[in-house]
């Protein structure tokens, strides 16, 4: 069975919280995790999900590392033809304008099951091609700056 990762990272604070819009994030991940499994079990794809943490001093230098998801070896945003921008978010990310993902002209500060299982879908179709992750499988996977293919967390 070929397996096809989703990495999704979001700031936990010291008390454990993360903000509303990491949240709503990850139930809609979680939820599209579920039904992938099953949808891409008979095409012998199985579907793993990562979750990583960015710590309070991470996301002090970069807002942008929260809330984000990789699929396979590429951002969510580059399976979408999206782009990311930011915006005002809430208590727990204190005065910080967070990740957003404009996708056909609409933002989303909280990404939704539907562009999660989109992004996904296109990855598993190219992943029924042998060639897809050459020399990008689970090992070759690691921050950048280790010589993987995949960003920094």
């Amino acid at each position: 069975m070929k397996a096809l990762t989703i990495r999704w990272q979001r700031l936990v604070d010291d008390q454990g919280r993360t903000c509303d819009r990491c949240g709503a994030t990850e139930t809609a991940v979680e939820g599209a995790v579920h039904k992938l499994r099953r949808a891409l079990k008979e095409l012998d794809i199985d579907v793993v999900l990562e979750k990583h943490v960015v710590d309070p001093a991470t996301f002090d230098e970069d807002p942008l590392q929260s809330n984000r998801i990789w699929i396979g070896c590429k951002p969510l945003e580059e399976w979408l033809s999206a782009t990311t921008g930011q915006s005002q978010c809430c208590s727990t990310c204190g005065e910080a304008e967070c990740r957003t993902v404009t996708v056909g002209g609409e933002t989303f500060e909280a990404i939704p099951p539907q562009l999660i299982m989109k992004a996904v879908l296109m990855a598993g179709a190219q992943l029924l091609d042998a060639e897809f992750l050459e020399g990008c499988g689970p090992a070759a996977c690691e921050p950048k700056d280790s010589g993987g293919c995949c960003p920094s967390s």
